[in-house]
């Protein structure tokens, strides 16, 4: 048995559950340099489940558009976070359908008995804190890939 590689998924759409930080740390590199519109932000209360629509950059797919020189893709993804006790935001209205947010990463910050809070940084010191009883996170893709309307890839570099 091997690993999955990232062209083992370059083809197909995604579907990843975390239910461990480790796991957490895998589903934030696929969620890297996603965005999305404030008014893509629900929590249900009741259902106890918070969820954002991404549009998601396609790194698993990136080396091989560079490759064959063609352009960079997107695609729609739901990440949804289970047992959420309570959701904090900061730098963020949910309201807001004009302001594009963009997902730098997601980490687990565990409490006790499992558990904790699922913190999400915002490129331009935004975050979204999600108190969990239990970790449980699913990334799932729900469109086709699109061309990324930049053509770009994400740049970091400062």
């Amino acid at each position: 048995m091997t690993d999955a590689t990232f062209e083992d998924g370059a083809e197909t759409p995604l579907r990843l559950k975390a239910l461990d930080a480790d796991d957490l740390a895998v589903v934030s590199g696929f969620v890297q340099d996603a965005v999305f519109p404030g008014s893509e932000i629900k929590w249900d209360r009741r259902a106890r489940r918070f969820a954002l629509l991404l549009n998601r950059f396609r790194w698993e797919d990136a080396d091989r558009a560079r490759a064959r020189g063609r352009a960079y893709e997107r695609v729609q993804s739901v990440l949804v976070i289970e047992d959420v006790v309570r959701v904090q935001a900061q730098g963020v209205d949910a309201r807001d359908a004009d302001t594009v947010l963009s997902l730098l990463s997601i980490v687990f910050q565990p409490t006790q008995d499992g558990a904790g809070f699922v913190e999400m940084t915002l490129a331009g010191d935004g975050a979204i804190r999600v108190e969990v009883e239990a970790l449980e996170v699913v990334l799932k893709d729900v469109t086709r890939p699109y061309r990324a309307p930049s053509g770009q890839m994400p740049d970091h570099q400062v």
